[in-house]
Formats: C-alpha cells, structure tokens, sequence
C-alpha cells in the first residue's frame, strides 16, 4: 500500500452516470489486475474505493459509476489532484489462465477484468469476455476489449444489444480453460452455478478502511473468516462459500 498525490488529466463520461478518470503519479505500488485504489474527498469522512480499470506506467485509468454522493462529488471533477492510497487488495493471479480464459463481468464489475485482459493478451492467452449490463445505453468497454483481441460477447437483460439475458446465461456452450469474473454477488452466484472450470471471484463489499483494520467487510470461507478489501477482493471458486 503506498499514499500520494495524483493529478487528474481527464475525467469523461463514457456511458449514462459511467466515467473514467485519469490519474497520473506514482503507481509502483499497483503489482495485479483486480486491485483497488481508495480516494479521499472533501467533505467525506471515508474514503472511496474504486477498482483499476488500468495501469501503464505512471498513470491509472478508474472507470466508476455514479451511485452517491462520492462518486457524484468525483464526476464533477476536471482539474487538480487527489489524495489516492493505491495497490490495496490482492488482484487475480495469471497463471492458472491457460491458452483460452473466460471473462465475465457485470455492470460495474467489467473495470477491473480490462487490465487482466490485457496482460492475458500480453502472455499469449486468448482470452473470450461477456459483458453484462441492463439495456443497450449502459453498455461500455465493448471496443476496447476487442482491440486488445479478445472475443467479446454483450448480454443486455433487455434484449436491446446482444444477447437477451444475464451474463453468467452466455456461458453456456463455451470451450474455456479457466474464469475470471467481477460484479454484484447474485451474479457471482450465477457464474459459479454455471462456470464448469475452476476460477477467480473479485466480491464488490461496502469498506470502512480499505486495508483490513476495521474488519468491517469480513466474509466466510472454507479456511476461515477473511477481509475483502486484504485478502480479497478477488477469492479462489473452491474457497468460497455461498
């Protein structure tokens, strides 16, 4: 975990009440896909914290929906800098990917499965990704997976894009090696149902501290109680348990 200042350099809005910022300063400390960074704010007693959507070099990408008074008083930024604890969490591990790994991410839950693409594409992996949303207008990130050459699938519960349905619906029939996913617990519960390898599981928890002294977003596993935002967020398919 490192403190410091990062300077915004963009802050655009890319889907309705979605945006990604830019931060540019020292990011030594983001080693993994699926961490997480915490943002202090004016005003806010607790800081806010937001998954990476990606990391190159000295600049993160944070891709956040605007859910409250945070993630509003961060929308409206353009300019300046802000207080960040980064490379908090532990992110998904690569090495049990294989040739042909399966993303599969939820509304809020597709940010961090971006960078874990990428650095599949960069080992030689091939990996495939179904991205989840509501309706057609909230769907994001559809090109850029393409552009790193992944196979990418959009589900829509509406019908409106896609495939009519849910994401963890668009498994079904898949050849995969291995599953990385992100998103709300019910969906989780979904693609475990439905997953037919082992895989990762990145949980979305309500967090006080951000680094495992508040205790406040413990969860039950099969080797005792852990911290989502320390231990996880991202678990092991064999050691959850629903």
């Amino acid at each position: 975990m490192k403190q410091g200042l990062f300077t915004i350099i963009d802050n655009s809005r890319i889907a309705p009440d979605v945006y990604r910022m830019i931060l540019e300063g020292d990011t030594s400390a983001v080693t993994a896909p699926g961490q997480f960074v915490n943002i202090r704010l004016d005003g806010l007693f607790l800081r806010r914290p937001i998954s990476v959507c990606d990391c190159v070099q000295n600049k993160l990408a944070l891709v956040y929906k605007v859910v409250g008074r945070g993630t509003a008083q961060m929308a409206a930024m353009s300019r300046g800098s802000l207080d960040v604890l980064t490379g908090l969490g532990n992110g998904y591990s690569l090495e049990k990917a294989g040739r042909r790994p399966l993303l599969v991410g939820g509304g809020a839950g597709v940010p961090p499965l971006y960078m874990l693409c990428r650095k599949l594409a960069e080992q030689g992996a091939e990996p495939r990704v179904i991205l989840g949303f509501n309706t057609a207008a909230e769907v994001f990130y559809e090109n850029e997976f393409a552009a790193l050459g992944a196979e990418v699938t959009v589900t829509t519960v509406d019908g409106s894009r896609g495939v009519k349905g849910f994401a963890a619906d668009a498994m079904a029939g898949m050849d995969y090696t291995y599953f990385y996913t992100c998103g709300p617990e019910p969906m989780l519960r979904a693609v475990d149902r439905a997953a037919v390898t082992s895989g990762q599981l990145s949980f979305e928890e309500r967090m006080g501290c951000g680094f495992g002294a508040c205790m406040g977003c413990t969860c039950r596993t099969k080797y005792g109680n852990k911290r989502i935002c320390r231990d996880g967020p991202v678990l092991e398919r064999e050691e959850i348990i629903w």
